[in-house]
């Protein structure tokens, strides 16, 4: 098949596209940079209606058809967002819940370690 877009090392971004013609098509993800890290892919697929022809639509709706199809897609492409920062938050919030228990858990070994040395200073 053809390839329609590639991306390298990239830790965020989006990529619209929009199929002129019919047929199958497919998403190809890859991880051969770096497979020691966990990865968040997200994508979002829309399908929506062919353009009419010019005669389909009445003159008079074209309008407020046109109006009502902006205010859609606008409406769709901010619950994509908010989705997509809904992610991001809780991968974030993942790190931050994983940094905190490593800091505690060096704060007790460095408390432990401290206290064995005051016991070996007070024995000699």
């Amino acid at each position: 098949g053809k390839l329609v877009y590639k991306g390298d090392r990239e830790s965020s971004g989006k990529y619209a596209f929009s199929a002129y013609v019919d047929g199958d098509y497919q998403y190809c993800f890859s991880n051969t940079m770096s497979k020691l890290t966990r990865k968040v892919v997200m994508f979002n697929m829309d399908v929506g209606d062919p353009p009419k022809a010019e005669s389909d639509i009445d003159k008079d709706h074209d309008k407020l058809a046109e109006q009502l199809q902006q205010l859609s897609s606008t409406l769709v492409s901010m619950k994509h967002d908010q989705e997509y920062m809904e992610v991001r938050d809780r991968t974030h919030g993942m790190i931050n819940d994983s940094t905190n228990q490593r800091v505690v858990w060096w704060a007790f070994f460095e408390l432990s370690f401290s206290w064995r040395c005051r016991s070996v200073k007070f024995i000699i």
